[in-house]
């Protein structure tokens, strides 16, 4: 997952659904999980924001993986 694969208009805990197999209650504990604010906006994150979200997001099936 990067960054640009997300609607970058859309506030994190939202945008995390737009992955597949991420609903928003998984959304929820991804970002618990990080710390991550899920107010932010994707276009907002920081690097090191990204790559907390790329592995959590790492450790669950989806996408082509279901």
């Amino acid at each position: 997952m990067t960054a640009p694969d997300l609607p970058r208009d859309k506030r994190v805990e939202i945008a995390l659904t737009y992955i597949y197999g991420i609903g928003l209650s998984r959304s929820h504990e991804i970002l618990d999980a990080t710390g991550v604010n899920p107010d932010v906006r994707v276009r907002e994150l920081t690097e090191a924001d990204v790559s907390l979200l790329r592995d959590a997001v790492s450790n669950f099936r989806v996408e082509g993986e279901l």
